[in-house]
């Protein structure tokens, strides 16, 4: 075995196959061995037979190869597509039941209509989902596209790959060359593919000498096939590549061969023998460059938001912006309408940097339902995304500069089956020294580009009023949804039921659980990426946004009415439109010293005060002048 061989557990490629090199030496498990021992990862051999769900389960994040596999277990094939990321190596066809068109026909007197059975289909749907598929010829992968056209954009010609070691060892053979027998030589074998009687029958027509070769270990199949005057070789039925033929041209043999030589055509196949063996070799190159641009792989990244008069506001817009071009391919902004100078300050900022795609999509916010609108505009932003992936933020969420790099690390290690990713936020409380622990510490955040995903009221929330107007009976309408069904997308998430027990005792006044939890969400912070949220950090900002927005925000979202009376104050104990500006000031201290956070669906109660927590991790670089100007709620 190479160097590179591994156990399972160390591999980063995994190669499946029904036979190696050292249980059977055909042309498929040569080229096989071939790749295997230039592999630049460590790389193991696993026998398709041994295949199962576990052993899928357990290299979600490993490159797989796939070459014959006959003796897979077909009905692992649907966790093989949503699981893995692999490459297939196709020798023959395996669409058809027979894996050749011509001897579907000679046992059934029928044309193959495999492509549109069950079988092909099958297949066609693990082709489809692999990384990249390698034919051995041109021939063969025309065949595929003619059947399965939708086969062509992941798909190149591999062709036989040789081992150094057997180019050189033949090379020496022919150039030791000093005459030959005058035969012709055929090589033996059981299938019926290579038509032994057939060519035995040409010869004594043509009456020319032959030699039936068969039975010998591969060294000496070249040492001996070196010694005759050509090779005859006339495939009854399609041979994609075969090695035997491109060995005796290597070794100076003529070649008596027919149309079922596939790569007979081919312009590699008719260079000088120099130029055939550069060819040979680069397959190698050709293999591992495709593996590699997996491995070593950048996805790319669309972030998004939107923004409505933002210039007015408190937001750190301009920070949030900054940050998602700090580690996105691209930023989409959806302006709402503002007529505040946003967008026309939007403009200015993409014409100077093309990474920045700003669109308008105007509302009328005096609409019945315009509390739906926010979930409506990121849709319709993330729709404008055309990378890979697609990072969502808030105008007030900043990512940390130190999380750039962590992104992109995170996306080559994320299982392909994960359709999104909730990653932390910390969300401060009056200023700097304050993070919350009374509200779930993580939010749905990095997601697939699939067009199946969008943001709405989800399935179970969804009702519509008397005149037919869509309101939720719960959810902030911003839910990231299934096109189709409204249902939710699942997500991957670091934050446990373990975890989320252990809030609940630190909220419950548990001291040691609050330390536990700190500590824990310290860890999280400094591993994975996330954002630091703004919303709460001036709380005198946030008190009068319930007052003047929120309020008609949460009546227009949940279908109802929501009267200027006491009941309906979460602050005070009185209408909004009693409460004075001292008043407001001397809430928003007493928040911001004796509380750690509240969820204003009841009113605050000072007589139970949340707990909160510290996050070591400074603010973003980026936040300095925006901090300096909004250091702590006033």
């Amino acid at each position: 075995m190479t160097p590179n061989y591994s156990s399972f557990e160390e591999a980063e490629v995994v190669f499946v196959a029904d036979l190696f090199r050292e249980e059977y030496a055909g042309g498929g498990e040569l080229t096989t061995d071939a790749l295997l021992q230039t592999t630049p990862y460590k790389t193991h051999c696993l026998k398709s037979s041994d295949l199962n769900v576990n052993l899928i389960q357990q290299g979600v994040q490993k490159t797989w190869v796939f070459f014959n596999f006959r003796a897979m277990d077909h009905n692992l094939i649907p966790a093989i597509i949503q699981n893995l990321y692999y490459f297939v190596v196709e020798y023959d066809y395996k669409f058809c039941q027979y894996r050749s068109l011509e001897l579907h026909h000679r046992q059934t007197g029928k044309n193959c209509d495999c492509h549109e059975q069950q079988i092909g289909k099958i297949i066609t749907t693990f082709y489809t989902g692999a990384n990249h598929l390698f034919f051995m010829s041109e021939q063969q992968r025309l065949i595929y596209l003619t059947r399965f056209p939708f086969l062509d954009e992941n798909s190149s010609v591999l062709s036989s790959v040789f081992d150094i070691k057997d180019l050189e060892f033949i090379e020496s053979l022919r150039n030791s060359r000093e005459g030959d027998n005058g035969k012709w030589a055929i090589v033996d074998g059981n299938s019926w593919i290579k038509g032994i009687n057939e060519i035995t029958d040409l010869l004594s027509k043509m009456d020319e000498p032959y030699e039936l070769l068969g039975g010998l270990p591969y060294s000496d199949l070249l040492r001996t096939l070196s010694e005759f005057k050509g090779l005859a070789a006339r495939p009854l039925g399609h041979d994609t590549c075969p090695r035997l033929v491109i060995e005796a041209k290597l070794l100076g043999l003529d070649l008596m061969i027919n149309e079922n030589v596939q790569h007979k055509d081919e312009e590699w196949f008719n260079l000088d023998l120099d130029g055939i063996e550069a060819y040979l070799l680069a397959g190698h190159e050709r293999f591992w460059n495709q593996i590699t641009s997996h491995i070593e792989r950048l996805p790319t990244i669309s972030g998004y938001t939107q923004a409505y008069n933002v210039m007015k506001s408190a937001y750190p817009w301009r920070e949030s912006i900054t940050s998602l071009l700090g580690f996105c391919d691209e930023v989409v902004v959806l302006d709402g309408g503002s007529d505040d100078g946003t967008y026309e300050e939007l403009q200015k900022w993409a014409a100077e940097d093309t990474r920045l795609v700003v669109k308008q999509l105007k509302r009328d916010w005096n609409d019945k339902r315009f509390a739906l609108f926010n979930g409506q505009q990121k849709a319709a932003a993330r729709t404008l995304c055309t990378k890979e992936w697609c990072w969502q933020v808030d105008i007030d969420e900043v990512i940390h500069e130190a999380d750039y790099e962590k992104v992109k690390v995170l996306l080559r290690q994320i299982p392909k089956q994960v359709k999104m990713l909730s990653l932390p936020v910390i969300e401060y409380w009056g200023g700097s020294e304050k993070v919350r622990v009374d509200i779930n510490p993580w939010k749905w955040r990095l997601s697939r580009n699939d067009p199946h995903i969008t943001h709405d009221v989800n399935a179970n929330h969804r009702r519509y009023d008397e005149e037919g107007y869509l309101f939720s009976l719960g959810s902030d309408g911003d839910d990231y949804v299934h096109t189709d069904s409204y249902q939710i997308i699942p997500d991957t998430n670091f934050y446990t039921p373990e975890l989320h027990q252990v809030r609940m005792q630190a909220m419950g006044g548990d001291v040691n659980s609050l330390k536990a939890y700190e500590d824990y969400m310290n860890k999280v912070v400094d591993q994975l990426p996330g954002v630091h949220h703004y919303s709460w950090f001036d709380l005198k900002r946030k008190v009068l946004s319930y007052k003047n927005f929120w309020s008609k925000h949460w009546a227009s979202l949940y279908n109802k009415t929501i009267e200027d009376v006491a009941e309906n104050n979460k602050f005070f104990d009185k209408p909004w439109s009693e409460v004075t500006d001292e008043e407001i000031d001397n809430i928003v201290v007493r928040m911001k010293e004796e509380m750690g956070g509240w969820v204003f669906h009841d009113r605050i109660n000072f007589k139970k005060p949340t707990p909160w927590m510290k996050i070591h991790k400074g603010h973003p670089i980026i936040m300095n002048k925006w901090l300096e100007k909004h250091g702590s709620s006033k």
